[in-house]
């Protein structure tokens, strides 16, 4: 038997353009399920479970395919910064993560229906804010669209701004590790 397909189960550009660049040649299919988004829930079971989800959906469409599905949050103080619904919620998010280091999770799962595999993973990052004036926030808002972004910002733009540091892997904090997975997929692909 030869090389499965490979899916990526998102519509995240992010994680598209992180596969590419990682050398992968895969298809897009986008998950249509219900992800946990209890803001004051266990993150990282929320990264996984949405992960799951998502892979396991697109699997038993595709059972020829492995199928690679991620979910990432932003999490600060038992709360978990979502997607924000608006400007104002995404501007509230920003102010409360203002000055402070607040922890990045993704959950990644490789599922194969045929083969049965299911492989699960959580990555965590570390990410210190600079202090945040409205007048940044906004300037902030002019280069990035945080409401399609966990805790409403994407550190691969306009980091200078926001960011005072963080942990590596950058990839983890934009939505996908390739480098700590790759193994991973090569594996389940042959």
């Amino acid at each position: 038997m030869g090389k499965l397909r490979f899916i990526l189960a998102s519509a995240s550009p992010r994680r598209r353009e992180l596969l590419a660049k990682a050398g992968f040649s895969f298809e897009t299919q986008v998950a249509n399920v219900d992800e946990d988004e209890d803001p004051r829930g266990d993150p990282k079971k929320a990264v996984v479970h949405n992960a799951r989800i998502k892979a396991l959906a697109v699997a038993a469409k595709n059972p020829d395919a492995l199928v690679l599905g991620a979910d990432t949050t932003v999490a600060l103080g038992g709360r978990v910064f979502n997607k924000p619904a608006d400007l104002d919620e995404a501007r509230e998010m920003l102010k409360t993560l203002a000055g402070k280091t607040h922890t990045v999770y993704t959950g990644v799962c490789l599922a194969n229906a045929t083969k049965g595999v299911l492989v699960e993973k959580i990555f965590a990052s570390r990410v210190t804010f600079k202090p945040l004036s409205d007048a940044t926030i906004s300037l902030y808002f002019k280069i990035v669209n945080p409401l399609d972004k966990a805790g409403a910002y994407g550190i691969q733009e306009g980091r200078d701004l926001i960011v005072e540091k963080y942990d590596e892997p950058l990839s983890n904090i934009m939505g996908l590790p390739v480098e700590k997975i790759r193994d991973d997929i090569v594996r389940l692909l042959s």
